[in-house]
């Protein structure tokens, strides 16, 4: 991060609370293509897409080095079953049903990968019909299975990634995902998790992309507030049913090629179909720009799940531990895991601007070396950002709640340590 950028965001961010997403609109309903790859900097992103919470595509260019993009692929431009049956035949994946609905979304079941591919060659050959319906491979966690394999590389653009950095340091889980699917396979309506950004890139295939700015999906909900299922159903037309469609704009629209990343901003809802033979790489991500919205959400949660069992709060000894365990059960998450989340982040860059990294340790794939990569004035604007979410989690009257001597440090002494190392870097 260059100067600039590091006093564009910080004047930015100086009275941002993350609760006011829905004032982020597209101009006109543009996306950016960007082009080149030498020409484009971090900073350029930092400060034209994260700060402003605009989508943009990148070409094909930011990933024709990708292993996956040469070997996952035939000459053709085709999925090449050969190669991934090869690889990765004896895996287990997980698979959704495309025609079910269920709970609001498509059921799962996990199925081996061979099974899979030797479905999706029978699908082609059947003119894209089946009597088990249209499956799709989705949130594949191939990266964690599989990390020997040379499938890809993060492109620094989306390399301040908090959720995986905190994720893979207590080897729990990641949001690092594959996508395989056959023409005509899609994704219902909804934002993605935590209302993280997400980054996706096509190894091949095309897809089409309904994509509404935060604060639009108020628009969609139905009487009861619920959002649609899928945002094209004829049934959104009915005042009776969906009162306030007619004052929700059109979907931005973008139709990604084969090669080409889209970015996908915070909080933003979306719909997604593949319009040919499709396999795709995702990650959701937080960092220091969306980090605020991020902890709006949790505190939207958590006031969900309270008013639905808010008849329990007098005679329920532990009415506030039970909400945060629902909280966690639904969202993956709940108080004290984000404390230990920001804690993690907090002390990975104070680490880093207090004692720096050898030639040896830059050298290698690791979140501290991804910090110091990005630069000094990064790392403060990360701790600055974390200070004003963990100062707002610590004045929160349903955390002050909970048992907090489990925490260590306690949130005061991590907020005295934050600031103090901030002071310290700007000296």
């Amino acid at each position: 991060m260059d100067r600039a950028t590091f006093a564009c965001s910080t004047a930015f961010f100086r009275d941002y609370s993350g609760s006011s997403q829905g004032a982020f609109c597209l101009p006109g309903g543009h996306v950016d293509f960007i082009e080149k790859v030498e020409s484009f900097t971090y900073s350029d992103f930092f400060r034209d897409y994260l700060i402003p919470n605009h989508p943009c595509i990148f070409s094909a260019k930011f990933t024709e080095d990708w292993g996956s993009r040469r070997n996952w692929v035939t000459w053709d431009g085709k999925p090449n079953f050969d190669h991934l049956l090869q690889k990765f035949g004896e895996a287990v994946v997980p698979v959704a049903n495309c025609d079910v609905k269920e709970y609001n979304s498509n059921p799962k079941e996990q199925l081996p990968f061979k099974e899979y591919i030797n479905y999706w060659k029978e699908y082609i050959k059947n003119g894209y019909r089946s009597s088990r319906g249209c499956l799709y491979l989705k949130d594949w966690h191939l990266s964690r299975a599989f990390p020997e394999q040379e499938v890809y590389t993060t492109p620094v653009y989306f390399s301040s990634d908090w959720l995986n950095e905190y994720w893979d340091a207590v080897a729990v889980d990641d949001y690092r995902f594959v996508y395989m699917g056959p023409k005509g396979s899609w994704t219902p309506f909804h934002a993605d998790v935590f209302r993280s950004y997400s980054w996706s890139a096509n190894i091949c295939g095309r897809k089409k992309w309904l994509l509404y700015p935060a604060g639009q999906e108020e628009y969609l909900k139905d009487r009861h507030g619920n959002l649609p299922f899928d945002v094209t159903a004829p049934s959104l037309k009915d005042r009776n049913v969906y009162p306030r469609y007619n004052q929700s704009q059109p979907p931005v629209e973008i139709v990604q090629e084969a090669g080409e990343i889209v970015f996908i901003p915070s909080g933003w809802h979306h719909q997604v179909y593949n319009l040919e033979d499709t396999i795709s790489i995702n990650h959701n991500w937080v960092n220091g720009c969306n980090v605020a919205i991020m902890w709006c959400f949790l505190q939207d949660e958590l006031a969900a799940v309270q008013r639905e069992i808010n008849e329990w709060k007098d005679p329920m000894d532990d009415w506030h531990l039970q909400c945060q365990l629902i909280m966690k059960s639904c969202t993956g998450i709940d108080y004290k895991e984000f404390y230990n989340f920001l804690k993690v982040i907090a002390e990975n860059r104070i680490s880093v601007l207090e004692n720096g990294l050898d030639d040896e340790a830059l050298a290698k794939n690791t979140p501290k070396a991804a910090i110091s990569t990005l630069g000094m004035l990064h790392a403060v604007f990360d701790l600055k950002r974390t200070v004003k979410v963990l100062t707002s989690l610590s004045a929160n009257e349903d955390f002050k709640k909970l048992d907090l001597t489990s925490l260590s440090p306690p949130p005061e002494a991590l907020l005295h340590h934050l600031k103090a190392a901030i002071d310290t870097a700007l000296l």
